[in-house]
């Protein structure tokens, strides 16, 4: 059967992408190169991704099963056995890339080395996700998110004073099935130059250690970063204040010309825009109490209405506080709808929009279910 002709919309089509994967930081890239056309095959085990089992948000389903697996295959493969072998090293060599988050070592003690894959195909990029280098000292140790979150030092700069938080999404599982997508982009870009693979290495940890680079350098100049909840640990004021109805209303001020703004039109305080304790934004970080007082006591005596009207109209950028009842009914959310073996599921779109090239999303698939398989005839 002839490979389609690629279009805009679909620009990874006629590619081939195989996958062992599992939880959410694979399934995250795959998901991408699947929504641009490509076919990707996720190799199961008999009772399959664990993350299948994680929740049943989605129609009865796993809310993470069902964001992360929309467009592609299911085919199912005991690993343990010849034959399980045997069809796993035809559908990789017949891919353009082979993707595996398993631990360390373990897809080459089952026979699929990527660099001996890529010896005898030179043409394969392999893109290999694991939760520590895998030449680290910590390359047998399990990882998860909030493991890499604990160990990264995300947490310690994550939450409120009291105590460290996990980030509210999976962070770093997320945050490392983007590293991966974009590599892989890289070196299909780079194959179609000089014609060869990739042997793709990505850590979790790694991931999170470049993500705080920021805090890691400030750390090591002697300003180790503290946590502050809603408040940004380099600017003031940037954080929360409460509205007399009892909104939350979070204001970023970026420059002097902005604190003049807030302080004449805003918050009716003049002087403080050439107090020497505010009148930079050094001086109101080591004075943020003052500063926040100043704001505080403005906003409190106003309803949300009303500050807003006056943040949009001086041009003060802020955000509402907004839980996910705020989210689900944003003016801004953006939706689209896969079909799933329980039926259609909507939920946000991804943020990529290419004009005049509307996409469409393949359907979340059941346990061995190969829609997209390409057939003869």
């Amino acid at each position: 059967m002839a490979t389609p002709a690629r279009t805009l919309s679909q620009p990874l089509q006629g590619l081939t992408v195989v996958t062992l994967e599992q939880a959410v930081a694979a399934p995250f890239a795959t998901a991408r190169l699947a929504d641009a056309g490509a076919r990707v095959v996720k190799v199961e085990r008999p009772e399959g991704d664990f993350a299948r089992g994680y929740d049943r948000a989605a129609k009865g389903q796993s809310s993470y099963f069902v964001w992360l697996n929309r467009g592609k295959d299911s085919v199912v493969l005991d690993l343990a056995t010849d034959e399980g072998k045997r069809r796993l090293a035809d559908m990789i060599a017949g891919a353009d890339v082979f993707i595996q988050n398993l631990r360390p070592g373990s897809a080459a003690k089952l026979g699929f080395d990527p660099q001996q894959l890529r010896a005898e195909n030179p043409w394969l990029i392999c893109c290999s996700i694991s939760g520590y280098d895998a030449d680290g000292p910590l390359a047998e140790r399990k990882a998860y998110d909030l493991l890499i979150q604990a160990e990264s030092g995300l947490c310690s700069i994550t939450g409120g004073p009291d105590e460290p938080s996990r980030v509210g999404v999976s962070i770093v599982d997320i945050a490392t099935g983007a590293t991966a997508h974009a590599a892989i982009l890289e070196a299909l870009i780079g194959r179609s130059i000089n014609g060869q693979g990739a042997d793709i290495q990505i850590s979790m940890f790694d991931v999170m250690a470049d993500w705080l680079t920021v805090p890691l350098l400030n750390h090591e100049a002697g300003n180790t970063p503290h946590r502050l909840g809603l408040r940004h640990p380099s600017i003031a004021p940037y954080g929360v204040f409460a509205t007399a109805d009892g909104s939350q209303v979070l204001i970023s001020i970026q420059s002097e010309r902005e604190w003049a703004v807030l302080c004449r039109e805003v918050i009716d305080a003049p002087e403080a825009v050439n107090d020497p304790l505010t009148c930079s934004n050094v001086a109101r970080v080591e004075n943020r109490e003052r500063t926040d007082r100043l704001v505080s006591a403005a906003f409190g005596a106003l309803g949300r209405e009303d500050v807003v009207a006056k943040l949009d109209k001086n041009g003060i950028a802020f955000a509402i506080v907004n839980d996910m009842q705020g989210l689900a009914e944003h003016g801004e959310l953006k939706r689209i709808e896969v079909q799933t073996p329980l039926g259609p599921v909507s939920f946000a779109q991804p943020a990529a929009k290419f004009r005049g090239a509307p996409r469409s999303y393949g359907a979340v698939p059941g346990l061995g279910e190969t829609p997209n398989e390409v057939r003869d005839g």
